[in-house]
């Protein structure tokens, strides 16, 4: 099964399709010059690979996402509980919190989203 887990060079490229997007590739090119440092050699591997992960698209010479940021965060942090907290929100949630102190404002958010999404 591939890994389609993004690196940290795929979030920042990424992070610069869901910024300038529908982006022509050689203005993408550009960008990663100068954000990234890389080749356009490199700028077109990364992409082929994105495109293959199911995360952005090609089309015409018109790079766009196929996923939203907030998707990809979503995917990204279900991927870490399961495997680093064995499914368990509640220790991701200490293990994060840990030695940390939270807002008034920060902890009616959590009980609004607890409530949310709570089952029943």
């Amino acid at each position: 099964m591939e890994d389609k887990r993004l690196s940290h060079g795929e979030w920042s490229f990424m992070d610069i399709i869901w910024n300038h997007e529908p982006v022509g590739s050689g203005r993408l090119v550009e960008l990663c010059r100068e954000q990234l440092g890389w080749a356009k050699s490199t700028t077109y591997t990364r992409l082929r690979i994105l495109t293959q992960k199911g995360y952005a698209e090609n089309t015409a010479s018109t790079v766009r996402s196929l996923i939203s940021r907030e998707e990809a965060q979503a995917r990204e942090s279900s991927q870490v509980v399961k495997e680093a907290f064995k499914g368990s929100l509640p220790s991701f949630l200490t293990s994060f919190l840990e030695g940390r102190a939270i807002t008034e404002k920060e902890a009616a958010e959590l009980k609004r989203l607890i409530d949310f999404y709570k089952e029943g």
